[in-house]
């Protein structure tokens, strides 16, 4: 590789650009996903969405190529493993999010499934009542409870991607991306693949 083509740190600092560390596959749909929620700001209700591969998806509508943005197109061809999140309008009423997940189920073209969603958390020290409604009320005036958007996605076969990103450090640089960040909400959302 040409050392003039990558940027220096000093490009770096000048231009604010740092570059993004490699992510696995459901890590990066994870991060695209809450990027796309964030741009429509918090307070917002669950967004959902399926994930299908792209080149399996091109292949069953070729008119679907013309669509996708090039680069889009291009990595699916380079990367077979490539997905493409298609959000789901007008979801199910339900009255919390674990009966909205019990009502949801994919056909066997959908290869995962992806769910963006703000909570409240506090540290895992935070004693709560047993009682939910106590509970609720609690963690509210929890002197350390933080406001976070949390995606997590999933595939049918197994993998999870996660990104988290809190309410006070609201900038796409400081999004938290891993593997599986939130293990029960991965797995909630893996049973509606089932």
């Amino acid at each position: 590789m040409d050392d003039a083509a990558a940027p220096s740190p000093d490009d770096e600092r000048r231009t604010g650009a740092v570059p993004e560390p490699p992510l696995e596959p459901l890590e990066r749909v994870a991060l695209d996903v809450e990027r796309h929620v964030a741009a429509d700001g918090w307070d917002a209700p669950p967004r959902l969405f399926a994930l299908v591969r792209t080149a399996d998806a091109v292949a069953a509508d070729p008119s679907l190529a013309s669509r996708l943005p090039g680069d889009v197109v291009a990595e699916a061809v380079a990367d077979p493993r490539h997905l493409t999140s298609v959000e789901q309008d007008d979801l199910p009423d339900a009255p919390d999010l674990e009966r909205l997940l019990a009502s949801i189920g994919w056909p066997p073209a959908v290869a995962g499934a992806a769910l963006v969603v703000e909570q409240v958390v506090v540290p895992p020290t935070a004693d709560l009542p047993e009682d939910p409604r106590e509970a609720v009320a609690a963690l509210e005036e929890h002197p350390d409870r933080q406001e976070v958007r949390i995606a997590v996605a999933v595939l049918r076969g197994g993998g999870t991607g996660s990104a988290l990103r809190r309410r006070t450090d609201d900038e796409d640089l400081r999004v938290v991306v891993g593997e599986d960040l939130v293990p029960g909400l991965a797995a909630a959302l893996r049973a509606t693949l089932a």
